[in-house]
């Protein structure tokens, strides 16, 4: 089976896009996002899937996406932040090398922005963002082979600490 160099997951606003695109960059790899393959495969952006279907709806693209770019994707791979709720999710990424970008709340904020288009940070984003984080940092963890920090850092020493953390080899190196 084919499975991804390095599976990246975490909050909104951690850098898994951003850190992603730099690590794969960095390993002479693509990059792919289960976030950006739902929205093509549905034909709209996230938060209308949310409107228009429903959370749970989303979650069942949600889980087919991870699934798809786990069997087929060889490069690096970003999950959306509410990937590791499902089970089955939690189970495919057991053997695979997993990081978890933790990221303070202030950080988030700053990165994400209160008033982008995150459907599950509409309404009192600080209190809801700390709530989510309650109910999935057990499970980023659980997933997780390592977990990086993101306080303070670039997205370039974030993509750094991602490789060192997984001893993974650039090109260059």
């Amino acid at each position: 089976m084919t499975t991804p160099v390095l599976v990246l997951v975490g909050p909104p606003g951690s850098g898994k896009s951003t850190v992603g695109r730099a690590v794969a960059e960095r390993l002479g790899v693509a990059f792919r996002d289960t976030d950006a393959d739902i929205e093509a495969r549905a034909g709209k952006p996230i938060p209308d899937i949310f409107v228009d279907e429903g959370e749970p709806h989303f979650r069942e693209l949600e889980q087919a996406a991870v699934r798809a770019a786990a069997g087929t994707h060889t490069g690096v791979l970003a999950l959306g932040g509410g990937a590791v709720m499902a089970a089955p999710t939690r189970e495919l990424l057991r053997d695979l090398p997993v990081v978890f970008l933790e990221v303070p709340l202030a950080d988030a904020v700053k990165r994400v922005g209160l008033d982008a288009p995150r459907p599950l940070l509409a309404v009192n984003p600080r209190a809801r963002w700390r709530e989510l984080m309650e109910a999935r940092r057990p499970l980023y963890l659980e997933v997780a082979t390592a977990v990086v920090d993101t306080a303070g850092r670039t997205p370039e020493q974030v993509a750094d600490a991602v490789l060192e953390a997984l001893e993974l080899k650039t090109p260059h190196d």
